[in-house]
């Protein structure tokens, strides 16, 4: 819980007022017994009408200190627990996307989804209201032990005896609370990653008429989550159950003994009222604490969880680098031996000593069978991972050594498949330059052949998408990418299979879009269809991770034999 503390240190005013609050409302909690003994003792046992209008008096005046305090303790305590999770959201929030996709490859992004809500809803509960519960009871339980020693020494000795009876159980219980917890949510977090995959690929669930396997499957993990939490309330009811029965059980002997030395004349029914009090505010703080004892174990598991989150470090900070690119970047890339691995895969690399040097605003196709890399090369110049061996360098300056938010505003990306956002048409634009005008992103939608369907939509550029851009076709979605890549101006383009998946309208539409958002730019473009690469400046060949052949289509079509392969099926030339 030591990061826990680190995101509260900065509200210590608030924690104070709280505390203050906190211990002024214990403090007249306390007193009540107090007034008890007085209202018992000098109200009516004296049958006076005055000292029972003075008792009553002094009860109101401590019922509404109590209202007012519980009123100052409550706002504080709740509000520091929304204002430290709304910290911890956007520490971890900030975190995560900064971490490579390596990570994500590595762990499951809807479970980690999970943790960043159902995790952080746990911490809220408990540092918004089962923290103040646990210190408030605390307080109740020992000033409330303090006075029944000065009500009456012998029978708070009695009460006393049963403690360890009650600490015992706590500790016991606490541990495998503690572990059930963690384990708890870890189940949870698996119905939200199951839930989150299905619902997302919804078309092709039903497609294949797998809900019946769904419902099963997720009847399965229902259950295990379901397992798991039953065993966890069974240890907490019973942690609960045994501290209420033997600190009950001590009270009822107390008011037993209390009630003989009332019949002796040994003390006044008063006392024995306010020792009776303390004994059930005693019994009923042990009873709370032993049970928000869960709650914060619990917590624990979750916090646990969270700061797992924040402690993976990624492989290379946005910011980490002294490298520093030229103010006009011309877009000069030079592969030298580069050589990449995925984790696992060693002995099979996905590039392997490729060697390639590209000019300022020369297009060059990459093209190859799937798995031959060339996605891998697109990831490599982002920064996505670290290299292996070799270098690449833009405008001579090895990109390993420049710092990913400076080396990424150099490079546009249009993916095969267009990732757009919950928000507006203008807004997915936008994404590139979130400063950028209403005039510059029409401007960028019309060379993008973008404006006209836009225009037909219910609210034009304002007009709301779901989820992935549902409900535009696939030529629209890649248009919009398009726009979106014209609007960052990047020296560098990168087009992954920017037509592969459209009709040939829509792909007519995006190729006489191509020149102007080729112009003035180096193009890397990723293409099966060699139709739509014929008129690069050169072609790169690559198979298993290795650079086959440079050259341009005509001489490939002579000099390589895989090149040709691929030509042959493509546009049935002639044997060589």
């Amino acid at each position: 819980m030591t990061l826990v503390i680190e995101f509260i240190r900065p509200y210590r005013r608030a924690v104070a007022g709280a505390l203050v609050a906190l211990v002024f409302t214990a403090g007249i909690t306390l007193s009540l017994g107090q007034g008890l003994r007085i209202l018992v003792d000098q109200g009516l046992a004296t049958e006076s009408p005055e000292n029972l209008a003075k008792a009553i008096g002094l009860f109101f005046i401590l019922v509404l200190g109590l209202a007012f305090g519980s009123f100052a303790r409550f706002y504080l305590v709740s509000w520091i627990g929304e204002r430290v999770v709304a910290d911890i959201r956007k520490r971890v929030f900030n975190h995560l996307i900064d971490l490579t996709p390596s990570f994500f490859e590595q762990n499951r992004a809807l479970e980690i989804q999970s943790r960043f809500t159902a995790d952080t809803t746990v911490l809220q509960s408990v540092i918004g209201s089962t923290v103040s519960i646990a210190l408030r009871n605390t307080l109740m339980l020992i000033g409330g032990l303090g006075l029944l020693f000065i009500t009456n020494a012998k029978l708070a000795s009695i009460i006393l005896l049963g403690f360890p009876l009650v600490i015992a159980p706590i500790l016991f219980f606490g541990r495998r609370v503690r572990a059930l917890s963690r384990l708890s949510q870890d189940r949870v977090a698996d119905v939200g990653s199951y839930v989150g995959e299905n619902l997302s690929q919804i078309k092709t669930v039903q497609a294949f008429n797998h809900q019946p396997h769904d419902r099963r499957f997720f009847a399965q993990v229902s259950e295990k989550a379901f397992d798991i939490a039953r065993q966890r309330i069974r240890q907490r009811a019973w942690l609960t159950t045994l501290a209420i029965s033997l600190v009950m059980g001590a009270v009822g002997i107390v008011i037993w003994i209390g009630g003989l030395d009332v019949i002796s004349g040994q003390i006044s029914p008063g006392e024995l009222a306010a020792f009776v009090f303390y004994s059930l505010l005693v019994g009923v703080a042990a009873g709370a604490i032993s049970e928000v004892i869960g709650e914060l174990q619990r917590a624990a598991g979750s916090a646990a969880r969270l700061f797992e989150l924040l402690q993976t470090k990624p492989e290379r900070g946005p910011a980490e680098g002294s490298g520093r690119l030229p103010t006009s970047v011309s877009g000069a890339i030079v592969l030298e031996n580069l050589t990449f691995s995925y984790a696992g895969r060693d002995r099979q690399p996905a590039l392997d000593q490729v060697c390639l040097a590209i000019e300022p605003g020369e297009t060059v196709a990459l093209v190859g069978p799937s798995g031959a890399g060339k996605s891998t090369l697109f990831d490599l110049l982002l920064g996505f991972y670290r290299l292996d061996a070799g270098s690449i360098r833009l405008d001579g300056v090895d990109t390993a050594s420049v710092p990913l938010q400076d080396l990424r505003r150099c490079f546009a990306l249009v993916p095969q498949n267009p990732a757009l956002f919950h928000g507006t048409v203008a807004d997915n634009i936008r994404y590139a330059r979130p400063q950028a005008s209403d005039a510059e992103i029409e401007q960028a939608a019309r060379i993008a052949h973008a404006d006209e369907f836009i225009r037909t939509l219910p609210e034009g550029y304002h007009t709301p998408l779901g989820d992935a851009g549902q409900g535009l076709s696939g030529g629209q979605k890649q248009r919009l990418a398009i726009a979106r890549a014209l609007l960052a101006d990047a020296p560098v383009l990168l087009l992954d299979e920017a037509t592969s998946a459209l009709d040939a309208e829509s792909e007519h539409l995006i190729q006489q879009a191509m020149p102007a958002l080729t112009q003035g730019r180096t193009t890397l473009v990723i293409a099966h269809r060699l139709a739509t690469v014929r008129d690069a400046d050169r072609i790169a060949v690559f198979e298993e991770g290795k650079l086959l052949a440079v050259g341009r289509h005509d001489q490939l079509i002579q000099d390589n034999a895989l090149y040709r392969r691929l030509a042959r099926l493509q546009f049935r030339e002639p044997r060589a």
